[in-house]
């Protein structure tokens, strides 16, 4: 339904993203990548998103390391150890990725979705790392972002001043979080902590944990893909943007 296309970065750059639409396009929406970067699994969950009457943007938030293509992985990742393999270069990469430059590449994004002539309202998620870089981008722009999610996300809770969940305090949109289930990167008292925080901030939210799901359930081209729990979070998501498409 796509394509690959560049749009205006941060300092100048030029940033690979994936733009698809419906047919009649929609509301845009910005899809923050897990850790394993830009790749057909996202352009396939762009292309299901767009369907729902959608515009959605995916772009490269590793580009400052590479090409979306040089950094993808080689192998297939559902086979027996070649995720865990793979991390392990990958998790160089997203702890090299700042919440400054979070902030940078979603305000990119957002302006890329206006310069396509969307106006109103836009929705922001996230996998993995990408669920982080989608609460700051709602903190960080409430007079553009009016919905938000996160999915297997991990880190929304941490003890440092510029965590994630601290930067819900500027934002309007509402929320939903779909936990995976015994995750070391957000354990059940980082997910409390989250909810408590959406609580007391009077935010709409939805903050859940998907029983027996493993950090980074939606990654069908995975060993840890749970066909269930990405059905799930589908729904939710679709109940999330529901009210930008009017």
């Amino acid at each position: 339904m796509g394509e690959r296309i560049g749009i205006d970065g941060p300092d100048g750059a030029t940033v690979e993203a994936y733009l698809t639409a419906g047919p009649q396009g929609g509301p845009g929406v910005l899809l923050c990548m897990d850790a394993i970067g830009l790749r057909p699994r996202l352009e396939e969950m762009a292309d299901e998103i767009a369907s729902w009457g959608h515009t959605v943007l995916v772009p490269n938030l590793f580009h400052r390391f590479g090409p979306a293509d040089e950094l993808a992985p080689e192998g297939d990742l559902t086979a027996p150890g070649a995720r865990e393999a793979f991390f392990g270069g990958a998790m160089q990469r997203v702890r090299g990725y700042t919440p400054d430059q979070a902030v940078a590449d979603t305000r990119a994004g957002v302006a890329a979705l206006r310069a396509h002539g969307l106006t109103g309202p836009i929705g922001v998620h996230g996998y993995c790392m990408g669920a982080a870089v989608a609460v700051r981008a709602a903190g960080d722009q409430p007079d553009d972002v009016a919905a938000c999610g996160g999915f297997h996300g991990g880190g929304l809770v941490t003890d440092a001043d510029d965590s994630p969940h601290r930067t819900l305090a500027s934002a309007r949109a509402a929320f939903a979080f779909g936990h995976a289930d015994q995750d070391s990167s957000m354990p059940p008292e980082a997910v409390a902590e989250l909810g408590r925080t959406l609580e007391d901030l009077g935010l709409d939210a939805v903050n859940e944990v998907y029983a027996g799901a493993a950090h980074g359930y939606t990654m069908a081209d995975t060993s840890v893909y749970d066909a269930d729990a990405t059905a799930r979070h589908f729904r939710t998501l679709r109940d999330l943007y529901a009210p930008l498409r009017g």
